[in-house]
């Protein structure tokens, strides 16, 4: 597990055990692992895999660093190590994984919520998680690149490419604004985007 320089955003107070502020990030792992994992019961299951791992070694967490900079890298190692062993798809010939699926209703602007998810899910892995990490999650470009072991300038340009590709799939015009009121997808869609701003 990676321990992480001091960075803008939830760190550890630095003052008692950080295993206390582990539920605070709970909502923010969920949406991540949902990302990665674009099912609810494998995304609840990482969650816990990941606080589990967390709780286990958190004596190689480095007080007064970014605890959910730390979780993140944990989530995503344990996602992509379980991924390299299955190396297949889940079959889904019952439609029973399908049935899970959750969809929240249609927002009220031009783009509705699931136009959005579907042109998100057609985006390569590494363009979604990037988009994730710097967008939805709040994360800086060097945390974001801390945690997925790559260079800076390969963090901004899968989100750069990510984003241009979500507003050539959503048929966005330069200029145009978009009416949504998810502040997630609108955080994915606009930072550091003129085509989207």
């Amino acid at each position: 597990m990676t321990r992480h320089t001091p960075a803008r955003g939830a760190r550890s107070e630095g003052h008692g055990d950080p295993r206390d502020e582990l539920v605070d990030h709970l909502p923010a792992l969920r949406a991540f692992a949902l990302s990665l994992t674009r099912e609810g019961a494998s995304a609840d299951d990482l969650v816990q895999d990941t606080i589990v791992k967390a709780w286990t070694h958190i004596d190689k967490f480095q007080p007064g660093t970014n605890l959910r900079a730390w979780l993140f890298t944990i989530l995503r190692n344990t996602f992509y190590s379980a991924r390299r062993k299955t190396r297949r798809e889940v079959s889904d010939t019952d439609g029973i994984h399908a049935a899970r699926q959750a969809t929240r209703p249609e927002h009220d602007g031009r783009l509705a919520l699931n136009d959005f998810r579907t042109a998100f899910e057609k985006l390569p892995d590494e363009q979604r998680e990037a988009l994730i990490l710097v967008g939805a999650s709040g994360f800086s470009y060097e945390e974001a690149a801390g945690m997925t072991g790559v260079a800076v300038g390969t963090v901004k340009s899968r989100a750069n490419r990510g984003r241009r590709r979500l507003a050539e799939l959503l048929q966005l015009e330069e200029g145009e604004e978009l009416e949504m009121t998810d502040r997630a997808t609108l955080a994915v869609m606009a930072q550091n985007n003129p085509v989207l701003r």
